[in-house]
């Protein structure tokens, strides 16, 4: 089922727990696959200014996670191991074969998951602030891991404290920025309609991946695994992800590129978005092949 302009089109895949929403556009070129974060995220919020920019020489995918966005109703967990098969799942329904993946914060968890277990199917990655990548201390770990037990009574008091939307307006430049955007009232209007729709509440993804005593979903032991050109974005001000971690990951992926923005937090995307596509849509036009596609073009 199709809805949209002839631009910018939204395709629902049905499956027994529910739809899954993809939003794409671009009739030429190669696929990407864009993975937007947790929470109050979705797919055009986190990818608006970024998918034009790709679909002028892409094929353009950006999903809706499972109990995000337009994906709704979704009845079942979605842990880890039904996130990633929600990427198969789009790839194989538009029939892609291989992809470049682009991922934000619980998205760039996936995708960097992704190319671990299914490398053949990604052809380059681009992890912005990338969750599953770092440890908490002990008893903030333990703080965190309450916090996920207990996520249906504080889904509920996020939903209540954020239909405020100076409450909005207080997150977004608190957790989401580390400087001006100059669509700042408009991200706000979106985050804040998104609460007033759905409510506020962490994913299954993020309150699985914490265990009592150490993550579920550590992606760092497997990182040397990953085969594909990757590049991670990441902001030097981000309270979420720290810069540090990303480039302690990056250092474990061989030779992955780091570019650190200064003065952004974990949304550079929609804080710098210019830069952020700029980078992407560089990177993406290199010349570079993953060891898959070396095979292939010498077969």
């Amino acid at each position: 089922m199709h809805d949209g302009s002839e631009a910018q089109r939204s395709t629902f895949i049905d499956f027994p727990e529910g739809p899954l929403r993809v939003v794409h556009a671009g009739e030429r070129g190669p696929a990407v696959l864009l993975l937007s974060g947790a929470g109050l995220d979705n797919a055009l919020l986190s990818w608006r200014h970024l998918i034009p920019a790709l679909a002028a020489e892409h094929r353009v995918f950006a999903v809706d996670w499972p109990k995000q966005g337009a994906s709704r109703p979704w009845y079942g967990h979605a842990g880890h191991g039904r996130m990633l098969r929600c990427i198969s799942d789009v790839i194989d329904h538009f029939g892609l074969g291989s992809v470049s993946i682009v991922g934000l914060s619980q998205g760039g968890a996936l995708a960097l998951a992704y190319a671990i277990e299914r490398p053949e199917r990604v052809r380059k990655l681009v992890a912005l602030a990338p969750a599953g990548i770092v440890s908490f201390p002990p008893g903030v770990h333990q703080l965190l891991w309450l916090a996920a037990k207990t996520s249906g009574l504080t889904g509920r008091l996020s939903s209540r404290i954020f239909r405020s939307r100076a409450m909005v307006v207080r997150f977004a430049r608190r957790a989401l920025f580390a400087g001006p955007v100059d669509d700042f009232d408009e991200v706000v209007d979106e985050i804040h309609r998104e609460v007033l729709a759905n409510g506020a509440r962490a994913s299954d993804w993020q309150n699985a991946s914490i265990g009592f005593r150490s993550m579920h979903v550590d992606l760092r032991p497997r990182l040397h695994e990953i085969a594909c050109p990757t590049l991670f974005i990441q902001g030097d001000a981000d309270i979420a992800v720290k810069a540090k971690h990303t480039a302690a990951a990056a250092r474990r992926v061989r030779d992955a590129r780091l570019e650190v923005l200064p003065g952004n937090g974990h949304w550079p995307n929609r804080q710098s978005p210019q830069r952020v596509n700029g980078l992407i849509v560089e990177f993406l036009a290199e010349d570079g092949f993953s060891a898959n596609e070396r095979d292939e073009s010498s077969g």
